[in-house]
């Protein structure tokens, strides 16, 4: 086996060093995303509650694989968003930024962490209420809730992405809801947040993906945004876009002074991940992004909005495909919700009824396990309770 081989081989799933990587990266994304659905209250600034989600990242990865030979990179992997009601994504402000949280306000929260470039992605809907969500929020949040407990039986070995990508509109529709277009869920590898074998949230014949099969030791993250609009979302100001990532193919002479200093700062300090313009002295920044984007030597996140009025729920999952079945890392649980519809359709009762461990064949003697491993089992092949919409998470 050469070098090449080698390496390549240890950096999946196969390693189970590899597999610690990514659960330490899904602990702490899960303890931040927690962190920050606590600090989401009527009238809190929306960039101070990011700003908390990143520095809880920053300063739990620092805290692991400290004393080891070999440096290991870590820290954010995509920077946290808070996209209130009808904003579908990316909403990341800048520090200047006074836009705050108001009661009853719909919230998609969105944050990723990598350790050593094993990434653990997660997102999640949150109400601004107390007591339970009802009409059609609800609807929209058990939409996109019930399609990604379905994503997560079917991403599996030998399925194809096709399989996810009927599936999950079969889903909103029961709902009566909209599965929103544009968004994929991608594979993950070592330092790469959005690989090239994706999975489609809508087929249309203006975005096509190749066929693709899924295979064991592979990861995902799961991405499904639902809408009760009609899920086709519009970018209405483009300097509300704040998070770039660098297109590490693209080179370009750049011309203003302002752009150079940034580009440089960039390449130093954010080589291959996301990363938010926060992070950078903002004035300068503003100059000289624009010169970035427009030679496409960084690619931007754009804010997405529906239409004033339309509820946007959002929920991504981190998978890992393991021989012995699917692995979600990433989670948080729901409120309770009381949606107006309820799941009638045989098919997608079929679907939420399947297991996500692979049966072992043979028959001898049951292993005893960890403790844990029961309850576990069984959170997992319990079908989601239509009538809640709320699943047994965590």
């Amino acid at each position: 086996m050469s070098d090449d081989e080698r390496e390549e081989k240890e950096l999946d799933l196969s390693s189970p060093e590899v597999v610690t990587k990514y659960k330490t990266a899904a602990e702490i994304v899960n303890k931040a995303l927690k962190l920050v659905v606590s600090e989401c209250k009527p009238k809190a600034k929306i960039v101070d509650i990011c700003e908390k989600g990143d520095s809880f990242i920053r300063e739990q990865t620092g805290n692991v694989y400290k004393n080891v030979k070999r440096k290991i990179e870590r820290g954010v992997a995509f920077p946290t968003c808070i996209s209130v009601n009808n904003t579908v994504c990316h909403f990341s402000p800048l520090a200047s930024d006074e836009t705050v949280l108001e009661e009853g306000d719909i919230l998609k929260i969105d944050l990723a962490c990598h350790i050593d470039g094993f990434i653990a992605a997660v997102a999640h809907t949150h109400v601004l209420q107390e007591g339970p969500v009802t009409g059609r929020a609800a609807d929209v949040i058990a939409a996109a809730n019930t399609a990604a407990e379905v994503a997560l039986r079917l991403v599996r070995p030998g399925k194809k992405n096709k399989d996810v990508t009927d599936a999950i509109q079969k889903v909103a529709a029961a709902y009566d809801c909209k599965i929103v277009e544009g968004v994929l869920s991608h594979q993950m590898k070592q330092f790469v947040i959005d690989g090239n074998k994706v999975v489609l949230s809508l087929a249309n014949p203006d975005t096509r993906v190749d066929e693709a099969e899924f295979e064991e030791n592979e990861v995902y993250a799961i991405d499904i945004v639902t809408s009760i609009g009609d899920g086709k979302p519009k970018l209405l100001d483009e300097k509300q876009t704040t998070i770039y990532k660098r297109a590490v193919d693209k080179n370009y002479h750049l011309k203003i002074k302002a752009s150079r200093f940034i580009f440089s700062e960039i390449s130093q300090k954010f080589p291959i991940m996301p990363f938010s313009a926060r992070a950078l002295e903002e004035k300068r920044a503003r100059l000289g992004l624009v010169e970035c984007v427009n030679h496409e030597l960084l690619q931007p996140y754009p804010v997405l909005h529906e239409k004033p009025g339309d509820y946007v729920a959002h929920i991504k999952f981190t998978v890992l495909l393991m021989p012995n079945g699917s692995d979600r890392i990433t989670s948080h649980p729901l409120q309770e919700l009381q949606p107006t519809k309820t799941i009638e359709d045989p098919e997608i009762k079929a679907w939420l009824a399947l297991g996500t461990k692979t049966k072992k064949k043979g028959g001898g003697k049951k292993k005893k396990g960890k403790k844990g491993d029961k309850a576990d089992e069984s959170a997992e092949v319990e079908p989601m309770d239509s009538t809640n919409g709320a699943t047994p998470q965590e």
